[in-house]
C-alpha cells in the first residue's frame, strides 16, 4: 500500500457502516454486503481486500486454506464461497496464522467454524453464519485476487472494506475518495444536529437546517 492509500484506510477506519452505506447510496454505488456479520458484535476491521473465488470440490478435491502467507498484513481476507451454508471455508487455525500475521479480518460469503478464538483472539470474521461442518473436500479455492461477489456486493482486489457491529461495506477503489468525502460529510452533518438538540433545538428543527433527511439522497 502507498501512503496514499493507507491515509483512505485511516480515513474509513474512522467512519460507522452506516455512515458509509448512506455515502455509497448518495453515489448510487451498491456497496453493502447483506447478511455478512461479524461473529463477535464488536468486531470492527478496515483494509483492502485480498480476494478469493471458491467452488465446489474437485476430484481429487483442492485446498481451502493454502493461501495465507500469500496475504499481505493489513489487508482484509475476503472470500466468496456462492454464501453456502453447509460446509465452512474458514477455521481456527486460518484465525491463528492470520492474526499473528497481522491481517485486518476475514470476510465470507459464506460460513466459518471455530468462532471461540477469533472472539479469544479479537481477529474480526465476518461471514453469514457459523457452524462446525468442515469444507475439506467439499469446498477448494479456484482463483485469488479475482473480483468476487460478496452479499450482493462487487469486492475487487484492493477495495476498501470497512466492518463494524451494523455489518460490512465495500468501497471500490476508483469512487472510494468521492464516497469518503461524502460519508465525512454526512458524519459531520449528523453531529451538529446531535449538538443542536444538546443545546435545546427541536430534532425536527434540526434535522431541517441540516438537511438530515437528504443526506442519503442520490446525488
Amino acid at each position: 500500500m502507498n501512503e496514499t492509500n493507507d491515509m483512505a484506510v485511516a480515513r474509513a477506519a474512522r467512519l460507522d457502516t452506516a455512515t458509509l452505506s448512506d455515502a455509497l447510496d448518495r453515489l448510487g454505488i451498491v456497496g453493502q454486503c447483506h447478511k455478512i456479520k461479524g461473529r463477535d458484535p464488536e468486531f470492527r476491521m478496515a483494509g483492502r481486500a485480498f480476494t478469493l473465488l471458491c467452488g465446489p470440490a474437485s476430484t481429487p478435491p483442492g485446498t481451502v486454506g493454502d493461501f495465507i502467507d500469500d496475504v499481505p498484513p493489513g489487508a482484509v481476507i475476503v472470500i466468496d464461497n456462492g454464501g453456502r451454508e453447509d460446509a465452512t471455508i474458514w477455521g481456527d487455525i486460518l484465525t491463528e496464522i492470520a492474526h499473528r500475521r497481522g491481517i485486518a479480518g476475514t470476510v465470507i460469503d459464506g460460513i466459518n467454524r471455530d468462532v471461540h478464538l477469533c472472539r479469544t483472539l479479537g481477529y474480526p470474521v465476518f461471514s453469514k453464519d457459523h457452524w462446525m461442518r468442515t469444507g475439506k473436500d467439499r469446498v477448494q479455492v479456484e482463483r485469488t485476487e479475482c473480483v468476487v461477489n460478496i452479499g450482493g456486493a462487487r469486492v475487487a482486489p484492493g477495495d476498501l472494506m470497512r466492518g463494524d457491529p451494523d455489518g460490512v461495506v465495500v468501497i471500490p477503489r476508483a469512487h472510494e475518495e468521492a464516497v469518503l468525502a461524502a460519508a465525512e460529510e454526512i458524519h459531520a452533518a449528523e453531529e451538529h444536529i446531535r449538538e443542536a438538540c444538546r443545546g435545546g433545538m427541536r430534532l425536527d428543527e434540526a434535522r431541517r437546517q441540516f438537511k438530515y433527511h437528504q443526506l442519503q439522497t442520490r446525488q
